[in-house]
């Protein structure tokens, strides 16, 4: 319990953390939120707990696949802010993009023998 305790409120100070960043200095917070912070914890969080490096090596491959359908959603929501769509709708859509590009990915992939 107290194992799992520590993974979540060390998480917690990152998301914390970035946001109190991002409050001061946009683009200083968008830096320390592009870092794979939350990646590297989940990786050492794995690997704590299995030490299987087949389970790790499909987790950091699967992990680089899915941040690539993610990046579009980073260009849609400012574009969208910008035109005046309000927060809201633009997080929406960019979620709802971010989850087609998912399935596309996934599915693309699996054409060449990849699965995530």
């Amino acid at each position: 319990m107290t194992y799992l305790l520590v993974k979540a409120l060390l998480s917690a100070l990152i998301i914390v953390a970035v946001s109190e960043i991002a409050r001061r200095s946009a683009g200083l917070g968008a830096l320390v939120a592009s870092l794979p912070l939350i990646s590297v914890l989940g990786m050492i969080w794995l690997w704590r707990d299995t030490g299987d490096p087949a389970r790790m090596a499909a987790h950091a491959q699967a992990t680089f696949w899915y941040v690539l359908p993610s990046l579009p959603m980073f260009l849609l929501i400012p574009l969208l802010l910008r035109r005046g769509i309000d927060f809201w709708p633009a997080l929406l859509a960019g979620c709802v993009l971010t989850v087609l590009l998912y399935a596309a990915m996934t599915a693309l992939l699996s054409r060449f023998g990849i699965t995530l």
